[in-house]
């Protein structure tokens, strides 16, 4: 059966299959009784990227453009790296980096399969050189 981002919302309730944790386990085993008896891993509650799409699809079916935009940057993160993520995160807080640092995190992230997060870097360095936000370094 096809996923439709109207009549399958809210997909917890309505689509429980098609969420799964980043190991595979179906939602109906997310639960507090699971976490109490050392069934899951910190890991499973993580969202997936493929739930985050399904999330980005069912916003855009609801007019709200910003909010799948956001999803669909959120899914293109599961494929980065904690600590690298913490380090963006850091490098774009105002002040902190120059703008060629902020290119080199924009190519990280696009070698690791976020373009759009990547845009977004970009888009940053431009405003935080215009606004003399970024580093001289």
């Amino acid at each position: 059966m096809g996923f439709d981002p109207v009549t399958d919302y809210p997909l917890g309730t309505r689509r429980p299959e098609l969420v799964t944790t980043p190991s595979g386990l179906p939602l109906d085993d997310v639960t507090l009784a699971a976490a109490r008896d050392g069934q899951l891993a910190a890991t499973d509650t993580r969202a997936t990227a493929a739930t985050l799409g399904l999330q980005a699809e069912v916003a855009r079916a609801a007019g709200r453009a910003q909010l799948a935009d956001g999803l669909e940057r959120a899914s293109e993160l599961t494929r980065v790296p904690d600590d690298e993520l913490l380090a963006v995160y850091t490098a774009l807080r105002p002040g902190r980096s120059s703008a060629h640092e902020l290119e080199s995190w924009a190519a990280r992230l696009e070698e690791l399969g976020a373009p759009r997060n990547a845009a977004f870097v970009r888009e940053a360095a431009t405003a935080y050189t215009v606004r003399g936000l970024a580093t001289d370094g």
